[in-house]
């Protein structure tokens, strides 16, 4: 899968301070595509409002029960900018999207709405918003803000594998705090892109992680085939964050845009 924009510029790491392209007119997903956007949470109470009447009413209830009005605000954005976004895949209107959950609660589009299978994911962090999407393919997606947190504490001990934390903390320490976000989206893209949330242990596969290593999903636990099953690159959306995407087999082009109104 080979990490490209729309302009043919290279996603390269987080301090070439890329910015990627807006999207073409007209958006064609073949089955070796993916397509990841990148979306601001906050935008103007009116079009916040715009968004929020395309939410679903079970959408609407959601937000309603998040006790901070930013939360909420963010959660109509993200939830209606997905709806637009897979609108125009599907040639559907917004509010005329209907999803359906796993039994871990990962969405999906329903059946029966036109084309393909779409397959997609969200992940958000401090304003920020990523959505892949792959036709007939599993995906997943992970986003961080880089912080003083993690490498500087001992959550990789706690949650990485015996050769994750042998790798990052043989790392220079100025380089361990960037290694280990890119760890942590690399394992979150490709768990969420399983579906298993969670319940698969976060210590039971193996991820590159040293900086200038190509993402990679190197080993799990449970099954050796695993691994040549799934594709991971790593995501520069933005100058102090790092993202990952996780997807089934060997897609062969990854196209990446800045959504704009």
């Amino acid at each position: 899968m080979t990490g490209r924009t729309r302009s043919g510029r290279e996603a390269r790491g987080l301090n070439a301070g890329v910015t990627w392209p807006l999207p073409p007119r007209e958006l064609a997903l073949g089955g070796d595509d993916v397509h990841v956007w990148c979306a601001a949470a906050d935008v103007a109470a009116g079009r916040r409002d715009v968004l929020g009447q395309t939410l679903s009413a079970d959408e609407r209830a959601r937000a309603e029960r998040f006790v901070f009005p930013r939360d909420r605000d963010r959660f109509v954005v993200r939830r209606g900018l997905l709806r637009i976004i897979l609108g125009r895949y599907l040639s559907l209107a917004p509010d005329r999207l209907r999803f359906d959950y796993g039994t871990r609660g990962k969405p999906a589009v329903a059946p029966g709405q036109g084309g393909a299978r779409l397959c997609f994911n969200v992940s958000s962090s401090a304003g920020l918003v990523l959505y892949a999407v792959a036709r007939g393919r599993e995906i997943g997606v992970d986003l961080e803000r880089i912080r003083r947190t993690g490498a500087e504490e001992r959550i990789p001990e706690h949650f990485f594998s015996p050769r994750e934390v042998a790798t990052l903390r043989g790392l220079p320490p100025e380089s361990q705090r960037e290694a280990f976000f890119s760890c942590w989206t690399r394992k979150e893209a490709y768990v969420k892109g399983t579906g298993a949330g969670l319940a698969l242990g976060l210590d039971r596969f193996d991820v590159s992680l040293a900086p200038g290593e190509p993402a990679a999903l190197l080993r799990t636990a449970d099954d050796a085939g695993e691994a040549a099953r799934w594709a991971l690159q790593a995501l520069a959306p933005g100058r102090g964050y790092v993202g990952a995407v996780a997807v089934e087999g060997r897609p062969r082009r990854l196209e990446c845009w800045h959504w704009t109104e």
